[in-house]
């Protein structure tokens, strides 16, 4: 059985969701988790993050629920409003890094994450990419390189293509894919524990 975790990494709640599937990773290990960018904030909604007016009342129940915080260098670029979230460059950026690391997929997700939701760090911005591998052990200027290539805008274009062939649009929504048969796990929030009980009925 793999499990698909499809997500955004502007989603606040994908980033709640990061430590669980962790968690959850850990426990299955036979079980590869593919991680796919969903393409939340794309054409007309790459817009100044100030026009999100619930984007605080969010992260509040965001980290009630899942216990994860959101560092000073996050809140500061809320604050300020002008920055515009663009998930086409997340997407590359994690494109590139998964085909550095697929086994890693999801740790690298997590620490995509936690470079924008503590940080503050710019998923557009080559220098993130940059530290985000020299932190793993990865060759930066290779993943630089590929971040700034074509290949990566055909990669993001493929996970958006895959995340709507599954059907999916709300994130973060894990699948489990045995076979023939896809099973939706989780949306949007879960622990470990029900996620493992979940899917001990789909064995």
């Amino acid at each position: 059985m793999q499990l698909v975790h499809v997500f955004d990494a502007y989603c606040g709640w994908s980033y709640g969701f990061a430590r669980t599937l962790a968690d959850l990773a850990d426990r299955h290990p036979d079980s590869p988790v593919e991680v796919v960018s969903g393409g939340l904030f794309t054409g007309t909604r790459r817009v100044p993050v100030r026009q999100f007016g619930h984007v605080q009342a969010a992260n509040a129940k965001i980290s009630r629920l899942t216990g994860v915080s959101f560092g000073d260098g996050y809140e500061r670029l809320i604050a300020d409003g002008s920055f515009v979230m663009d998930s086409e460059a997340a997407a590359r950026g994690m494109a590139v890094l998964r085909e550095a690391a697929p086994r890693r997929a999801a740790g690298l997700a997590a620490a995509l994450q936690e470079a924008f939701y503590v940080d503050g760090l710019s998923l557009s911005d080559p220098a993130t990419y940059r530290k985000i591998a020299d932190a793993n052990g990865l060759d930066a200027d290779t993943i630089v390189a590929a971040f700034r290539s074509s290949g990566a805008d055909t990669a993001a274009r493929a996970d958006f293509r895959r995340a709507r062939e599954l059907g999916v649009d709300d994130f973060p929504t894990l699948l489990a894919v045995d076979g023939g048969q896809t099973t939706v796990v989780a949306v949007g929030h879960a622990t470990a524990h029900q996620l493992d009980h979940r899917l001990s009925g789909l064995v």
